[in-house]
């Protein structure tokens, strides 16, 4: 974070002479004729549009299998005549200030980016935790998202968190809910790490609670959270953020807000591999999404000081993460639980968790019956809890991880032990992590040595978790680099990709198969541990985890079948192919590539430009070989 605010100059503008009222009059005819021409034009484009699709709709009735690709084609036409039809009822104050900003977006589009809404949440006497403030006011929360965020912003009551405290909670977004229109930035996510993508089903929230005795009221104490509310998953990022504007705010009130906000709203969008400026109420702050292992980047947490107090165990907790297992980490404030349920979650990097996590769950939670119930197996979550309550509640859950107060940096707490789960009664319990579990691999006693002599030589807790995180990135990538490897095996080769046919499937994911090319390609490559990777490997197969990995890498991979299957298109002589068959048969094709071409824009494929500049080149050369009239109907199909 650089301290430094930006440079504002403000500068008088001349006195602009008042007109007089018939050339005002005058003005404001002129500007009421130009606004009617406008809006004629507006309507005309939109009565085009619908003449165009009509059209379309009449050819398609003329062939079977057209149907599809014409509608579609007219849909997109649609979609791209509507901006125009918006834009030319723009108000002129939006379009002033949007003048300044020169990128493109409309007011709040620059917010949306990093952030859903901004919460205040207070203590009413009568009806209890309540929502005070919703910014900006237009955001659209469910009246079961703000229960939810009401009872996730306040720590239990048993946690006892006098002053400032911060942490993290993640909630499930209401079924139903419409998706953003803000979709001009997604485009971007496809070059993130899936570990930092957001989440569509998720809302993450984060937290800064004050809680100070104040005698002018009833309750005898000031209770008060700041939620940012968002669906970027980057932690550190956004406590920072707090750091800097919460204290303020609870000073100041909702004029502070607001002006933060504002200031938001102007951030350039989280841009993968950027060194981001960002301003915020007179401070810079430098954040770096290009992610790095070492460096500390927007979505890590202290991993050492979190899996401090059972770092001898990190191994096993790295297992059961992998694996899916259910987790319940009891801890005696929000942080501590936050802070944990976090670490695990990240210890696993690069692979992304694909099960659900709750860094912060109370009773209240909305999900609490599901997760709780005892008429099933524990579903495969890792939850942070404060609750005494929970001890009971979940005392059928097979791994539990009891933790006290995460100690500063600096001070190592004493390590726990494993423990058998019917030692488990209150939340008062020794710490420990409580299960029955026994792990497939052997412990890595050299890394436990170079950790125990960090602390005996009181290394920093920063350099102990860049020890730790490396640790756990060596051992996920030697257990993840069989499967990269096999899985590349079942794509087709290249010179099986007809541009006649359509792209062929991938082979089938045999894990009899998988489990043949351990032997002379497994983890010992890579790995000195020792264990039962085969057993360790079968469990995981079986695992939500894989279930994730493995559809994101078939789409990945579908994907780049379609890819090829452009470019063998492209290298082609369409126009020669042309020459030889129906304009039927031609008309059809077309429609076919242009289908391609929506396909490849709407699906981000891993197309080259020029390919798909190529592919264009092909398209206009065969239309302009047809009859003029099929000219005139295919140039208005979709765009080339």
């Amino acid at each position: 974070m650089e301290s430094r605010a930006p440079r504002v100059t403000w500068a008088a503008a001349p006195p602009r002479p008042s007109p007089s009222p018939a050339a005002a009059a005058a003005a404001a005819a002129s500007a009421r004729s130009r606004a009617r021409s406008v809006a004629r034009s507006a309507v005309e484009a939109a009565q085009t549009a619908r003449g165009r699709r009509m059209a379309l709709r009449g050819l398609a009735g003329s062939g079977p299998g057209s149907r599809g690709l014409l509608d579609e084609a007219g849909a997109a036409d649609e979609e791209r005549e509507v901006p125009a039809v918006v834009a030319a009822g723009d108000a002129p104050e939006d379009v002033e200030e949007d003048e300044g900003r020169n990128r493109g977006l409309l007011r709040w589009d620059g917010f949306s980016a990093w952030l859903h809404c901004v919460c205040v949440v207070g203590f009413d006497l009568e009806l209890g935790q309540a929502v005070e403030v919703i910014y900006p006011q237009h955001s659209k929360l469910t009246d079961k998202e703000k229960t939810n965020i009401c009872y996730l912003s306040f720590p239990d009551s048993n946690s006892g968190c006098l002053g400032d405290t911060q942490f993290c909670f993640r909630f499930r977004q209401s079924s139903g809910r419409r998706v953003s229109l803000h979709c001009l930035l997604d485009q971007f996510e496809k070059d993130l790490p899936v570990y930092l993508k957001k989440d569509p089903a998720y809302f993450y929230g984060y937290v800064y609670f004050r809680q100070v005795r104040d005698k002018t009221l009833k309750r005898g104490y000031f209770q008060k959270s700041l939620v940012l509310i968002s669906k970027l998953p980057y932690i550190h990022f956004f406590h920072t953020v707090l750091k800097q504007i919460a204290p303020e705010y609870f000073e100041k009130n909702e004029p502070y807000l607001e002006a933060a906000c504002n200031d938001v709203d102007r951030w350039p969008a989280p841009m993968p591999g950027k060194t981001l400026h960002l301003p915020i109420m007179g401070v810079v702050m430098k954040g770096d999404t290009h992610i790095s292992v070492i460096l500390p980047t927007v979505h890590e947490v202290d991993l050492f000081r979190c899996f401090c107090p059972v770092f001898l165990h990190s191994q096993m907790l790295w297992e059961l993460v992998l694996l899916g297992e259910p987790l319940v980490v009891m801890a005696p404030s929000p942080s501590e639980s936050s802070e944990t349920v976090l670490a695990l979650v990240n210890c696993i990097s690069p692979l992304k968790y694909f099960s659900d996590f709750r860094p912060y769950f109370t009773i209240h939670d909305s999900e609490f019956k599901e997760y709780t119930t005892r008429t099933q197996a524990p579903p495969s979550v890792i939850l942070g809890v404060t609750n005494p309550f929970f001890a009971k509640t979940l005392q059928h859950w097979p791994h539990i991880i009891r933790i006290g107060d995460l100690k500063p940096a600096g001070e190592i707490p004493k390590q726990v032990k494993v423990k058998k789960l019917k030692n488990l009664k209150t939340l008062d319990s020794k710490p420990g992590v409580y299960t029955s579990y026994k792990p497939y691999l052997n412990r890595d006693e050299e890394i436990m040595k170079q950790l125990q002599k960090g602390v005996q030589q009181k290394r920093p807790s920063e350099a102990q978790s860049v020890i730790l995180r490396r640790y756990f990135l060596e051992l996920t990538q030697s257990f993840i680099i069989p499967l990269e490897r096999y899985v590349a095996s079942l794509m087709p080769l290249q010179k099986s990709i007809s541009p006649w046919k359509s792209p062929p499937q991938l082979r089938q994911f045999l894990p009899e198969e998988f489990m043949k090319t351990l032997e002379k390609t497994g983890p010992q490559l890579t790995s000195r541990i020792k264990g039962d990777w085969i057993g360790l490997y079968r469990h995981f197969l079986k695992s939500p985890n894989f279930d994730g990995w493995f559809k994101t890498r078939r789409k990945e991979m579908t994907q780049k079948l379609e890819a090829l299957h452009l470019e063998a298109l492209c290298e082609e002589d369409l126009l020669h192919w042309t020459q030889k068959h129906t304009e039927v048969e031609t008309v059809d094709l077309v429609l076919k590539l242009k289908n391609k071409l929506l396909q490849a824009d709407r699906e981000h494929l891993p197309v080259k430009p020029d390919t798909m500049e190529k592919l264009r080149t092909h398209i206009d050369a065969i239309i302009l070989a047809l009859p003029e009239d099929l000219q005139g109907i295919l140039l208005k199909t979709g765009m080339t």
